[in-house]
């Protein structure tokens, strides 16, 4: 099993109508920058300990590091049933987040995936609430025409009702080495001591003995909102923050998207930011925090301390 170099300690905390966990590390009486790290579409905050056991001691050191469940994963679940989740309540309570860990002060982000869109577009609304960012394969999503409306509102609706009816559902497995082979087929570069680490922080047993992520199913739910990409552009150009876009040296967006959206067009985007500079880490696919724990920390830590690359 994994051993942690630095465990974490849990916190709940009330945001909005959910009582958010958070994951932290370090010091909260510390007058360094909090570092804050987001976590990705169906994962968790506990995904962050690899890297964050690879941070160096002096990083560390007198430091605050908070990794939150998102509302509808890990910990952070709704105290009643929900049938969808809504993008913009991300941006929210992050800033509730912030306001609860930072206070006034502007906060180092890291956001992997669907967490690094969050903290792009929060970066861009909240641009002095933002220090430094470190957004780790967090593209958006392909652009959007206003005449998807009907058939996007249509399919909303028709799969809240597959929801109700238990048609749309997550899987669950028979022991705890279920779950650790499901993330490793998802993810063949995991190792399996990880992997059996991060099963128990993934998912949980129920009742009946089998194990289920930690995830709500509502969050299969397509988005009743069209991703605006123009909207995307002007976040970015509102970004006051450095930011560092790190990508895999796997191709996700030809895997997910082909030619619906590409690296072309992503970069077309991203020369919005101010000051931003990429940089593309080898052997390693999208979830690159596991793959190259060691690599994702040295980029965090010259980043974060105005170092080279």
């Amino acid at each position: 099993m994994y051993q942690e170099r630095l465990p974490a300690r849990d916190e709940s905390v009330p945001i909005r109508g959910i009582v958010y966990h958070l994951r932290l590390w370090g010091d909260a009486a510390t007058r360094l920058p909090p570092l804050v790290l987001l976590h990705g579409w169906m994962d968790v905050g506990a995904s962050w300990q690899f890297v964050v056991d690879a941070l160096g001691r002096p990083f560390t050191q007198g430091r605050l590091i908070v990794a939150p469940d998102w509302r509808g994963f890990g910990l952070s679940m709704p105290a009643a049933p929900t049938d969808c989740y809504h993008f913009p309540d991300y941006l929210a309570d992050l800033d509730q987040i912030l306001e609860h860990c930072a206070g006034g002060q502007p906060a180092d982000l890291v956001g992997h995936s669907m967490g690094g869109n969050v903290a792009m577009m929060y970066a861009g609304a909240r641009p002095t609430r933002v220090r430094r960012l470190v957004n780790l394969e967090g593209f958006g999503l392909p652009a959007t025409r206003p005449a998807q409306a009907p058939n996007r509102y249509a399919q909303w609706m028709d799969e809240m009702r597959q929801l109700r009816r238990g048609e749309i559902a997550l899987k669950d497995y028979d022991d705890l080495d279920g779950v650790a082979r499901r993330l490793i087929k998802t993810n063949p570069r995991l190792a399996p001591d990880k992997a059996a680490w991060l099963a128990r922080h993934w998912a949980r047993p129920g009742s009946d003995g089998r194990w289920r992520i930690l995830g709500d199913a509502a969050h299969k739910v397509t988005s009743a909102q069209l991703f605006r990409a123009d909207e995307a552009v002007a976040l970015y150009g509102a970004i006051t923050a450095p930011v560092l876009n790190v990508e895999a040296e796997s191709d996700s967006l030809a895997q997910w998207w082909g030619e619906r959206y590409t690296h072309a067009q992503y970069r077309e985007r991203l020369a919005r930011v101010r000051d931003v500079r990429s940089t593309t880490l080898a052997d390693c696919g999208h979830m690159l925090h596991h793959d190259q724990p060691e690599a994702v920390a040295r980029l965090i830590e010259n980043f974060l301390n105005k170092k080279t690359l």
